[in-house]
Formats: structure tokens, C-alpha cells, sequence
């Protein structure tokens, strides 16, 4: 599609918009073809800016809205992984234009998620107790109704388009953390090295958990290419990635990274024992089931890691900042519960029609 021929339109085209942008990523040279084309990027930043508008200022915020700007931002943010495609995709890894959209939409969206946690409270926390409180529920939690749906009424058409759903994130797993694990050695960057060193399968590819989803996807006749079910994934999921993105390509949200690392780690078990059991109940082979058989035996183990010898010596070297770890977590906390509820809707729906 020749993007100067795209038109801001009164009924707002996402998919067009979209489309526009996949066009502006495939310039050889996008800050050069951005300033000799000024006008043909009109129509993209005016879809931009009704896309913001609907999405964060609404009291009854816009679906194609959250799913439009969250697709654009995971498209700029997954530059910064390798997928071993086309060396030619990360032409405009470094581009300006997409840095400067990138800060935009994150900025914007950071506030609207900003007054879903009260944040003041946080630093007049026992930032240790805190932690301790936490992870003590959140690894042992009460039953939810979203859980007990997975784990007894999702059906197989329903397991394999949960399964389509979170491939995106389960075939490039703790991708985000290699991001956080650079620089001076020390023993939390050792333990941090040693969680990614795990998942990676100890440099074995037979052992490393994305392998482990890949055979899951396998045993159903289905996809293995990373992101061959994008255009499924719900925003609430899409926004999940982004924000682990946000946290670990600033390292100034280091201790919010570790916080919601810590929650990952400490509530993968309980939520993928639902998993299993489903596909347990559904009569599924070990094949099919076995990523999240692997997860709930190594984070348990991951989880206390992280809290006794990466988030609690952290309380210790920040002191004053230590509460962001708190902050973090809670986030993280919920922008998981809410990713989950969409999961479910999505499969619900899938199972219904």
C-alpha cells in the first residue's frame, strides 16, 4: 500500500492505519523518507491522535483504539529482540520517528494505568512485610472464578485458541530479561543470570522452555512461527508485553522491573496448574501439557530466588527507593488479573460461536 493514497477517514480505519504503518517500517531509510515525506505521514499521526484520544480520554475507552496503539507499540518495541529473520527488518531499529512515537503513546498510556494503584501508599510501606505479604498469597491463591473457568470448563477448541493467544509471548519467553542483565557483576545479576539461564535450557535448546510451547503448538497441528496468531491477541495481552518492554529498556524502572519479575515468578505456578489441569481433563498427552508442568516446578524454585536473593537485597542497596519494588508488583499484579480476564473472554467467545 502506497501510504500517500491513505486518508484520515470520519469512521477511523485502525486496520488501514495499520497497513500505513507496516509501509512506514519497510523504508529502507525511515527518518530520511519521514523528512522528505512529510505529508504522506499526516494521515498516520492524525489516526495516531483520534487513536490516543479515544483510548485514554473516554470514560468508556475505545477497544480499536487500545488495540491499534498497542499493536503499533509492540511492533517498535519487538525490534529490540532478534528473531532471526530478514537482517533487513531492523533497518530502522534506531529511528527516531518510531522513538519519538514510541515515547508518545507510552507516555500517554503510562498516566491512564497510573490511577489504578495508589502509589503514595507505597512509600509508606515495610517495603520487606510487603513483599513477604504478597508473594505468600500470590503463591497459594484463593480459587477465582477466571481460574476455575480454564481449569474446568475450557473446552479443546477453547484450550487451542488459548494456546494460539499466548504463543506470542510463550515462544520468546523471558526474552525482556536478557535485556535487564548487562553490566557490573554483582550477586543479584549472578542470580538474574542464573533464573534466564534456566529458562534458556541451560544453552540447550531441547530444554528451553519456549521448545516446550513450541511441541505444545505441535501437537495440535498448529503454527510454531513466533507471532503467527497476532492478529487474534486480545490489547489486554498486547499491553502485558508492552509493559514489560517499558520496564526493561529504561533501566531507570529497574526496581519496578524486579517487582513484577517477582510476580511472574512467584504466580506462574498456581495459574498454570489451571492449564494443566485442564488439558489433564481434556485427556491431552504429556506433550501437549508439559510447558506448563516445567513452569510449575521451576518457578517455584524461581520465585523464592527472586524474592530472597534479588528483591530483598535490592531493599537493602535502595533504601529509599526500594518501595518501587512494591509498585512494580502491584502492577504487575494487575496487568496480569486483567490480561487473564481477557484470555478467558476470548476463549469463552471462540467456545460459544
Amino acid at each position: 500500500m502506497n501510504i500517500s493514497s491513505f486518508q484520515p477517514l470520519t469512521n477511523v480505519d485502525y486496520r488501514e492505519a495499520q497497513e500505513a504503518f507496516t509501509h512506514l517500517l519497510q523504508q529502507d531509510d525511515l527518518d530520511l523518507y519521514v523528512s522528505e515525506h512529510p505529508a504522506c505521514l499526516e494521515p498516520f499521526q492524525h489516526v495516531c491522535r483520534l487513536a490516543i484520544s479515544e483510548a485514554f480520554d473516554n470514560i468508556a475507552p475505545c477497544h480499536e483504539a487500545h488495540l491499534f496503539l498497542h499493536r503499533t507499540l509492540y511492533r517498535i518495541n519487538r525490534l529490540k529482540l532478534f528473531w532471526y529473520d530478514n537482517l533487513e527488518n531492523y533497518a530502522n531499529e534506531q529511528s527516531a520517528f518510531l522513538f519519538a512515537l514510541r515515547t508518545e503513546i507510552d507516555t500517554v498510556w503510562q498516566k491512564w494505568e497510573a490511577p489504578n494503584l495508589n502509589i503514595s501508599e507505597f512509600k509508606q510501606l515495610d517495603v520487606e512485610a510487603a513483599l513477604r505479604e504478597r508473594t505468600s498469597e500470590d503463591l497459594d491463591p484463593e480459587p477465582s472464578q477466571t481460574s476455575l473457568f480454564f481449569r474446568n470448563k475450557m473446552s479443546l477448541t477453547g484450550y487451542r485458541h488459548m494456546l494460539a493467544i499466548t504463543s506470542l509471548d510463550g515462544l520468546v519467553e523471558a526474552s525482556q530479561l536478557s535485556r535487564m542483565i548487562g553490566g557490573v557483576g554483582n550477586e543479584v545479576q549472578a542470580m538474574l543470570t542464573k533464573i534466564l539461564i534456566e529458562e534458556y535450557g541451560g544453552g540447550k535448546l531441547a530444554r528451553k522452555h519456549s521448545t516446550f510451547f513450541a511441541a505444545m503448538l505441535k501437537g495440535f497441528g498448529m503454527e510454531t512461527t513466533p507471532e503467527a496468531y497476532f492478529d487474534i491477541v486480545p490489547w489486554e495481552v498486547l499491553a502485558n508485553i508492552n509493559h514489560s518492554f517499558n520496564m526493561c529498556e529504561r533501566k531507570r524502572n529497574f526496581l519496578r522491573y524486579i517487582g513484577s519479575l517477582l510476580y511472574f515468578e512467584i504466580s506462574v505456578p498456581a495459574a498454570f496448574q489451571n492449564y494443566k489441569l485442564a488439558g489433564e481433563r481434556l485427556g491431552l498427552s504429556e506433550q501437549a501439557i508439559g510447558y506448563w508442568d516445567v513452569h510449575i516446578k521451576e518457578d517455584l524454585r524461581h520465585g523464592q530466588w527472586m524474592l530472597n536473593e534479588v528483591a530483598l537485597p535490592l531493599i537493602s542497596r535502595y533504601p529509599d527507593s526500594a518501595w518501587e519494588i512494591v509498585w512494580g508488583y502491584d502492577q504487575q499484579r494487575f496487568l496480569s488479573t486483567r490480561t487473564s480476564h481477557a484470555l478467558a473472554a476470548s476463549v469463552q467467545h471462540v467456545q460459544q460461536s
